[in-house]
């Protein structure tokens, strides 16, 4: 069985990704999108690892909650990003800057 230090290493390296991932790429929105969800994931793997060494399933009940706004946030992004696309064909931010009505 892993050790508590194992995910929490895991945890940051997956929230390192994520920050480098928004970072890094300014340019395309997927990649920012994806890069949040690797940051909730590290939240999540945090919360279940000190969950069960703690003996307490209130941080994996916790998990759920963020999964659920994790995924109205993918919905919702993606939503927003196939109406830019139809209306401007591009997804390109630099392109994006200008959202007037």
């Amino acid at each position: 069985m892993p050790t508590l230090n194992e995910f929490l290493m895991l945890s940051a390296t997956l929230f390192g990704l994520g920050i480098a991932g928004i970072i890094l790429n300014r340019r395309n929105i997927i990649v920012l999108l994806m890069s949040i969800e690797l940051i909730f994931l590290s939240v999540n793997t945090n919360f279940v690892a000190f969950s069960y060494f703690l003996q307490n399933t209130v941080g994996q009940v916790f998990v759920f909650f963020v999964l659920t706004v994790a995924a109205a946030e993918a919905a919702i992004g993606l939503a927003i990003l196939v109406a830019l696309y139809r209306k401007r064909h591009t997804i390109d931010i630099e392109q994006l800057d200008a959202l007037k009505g």
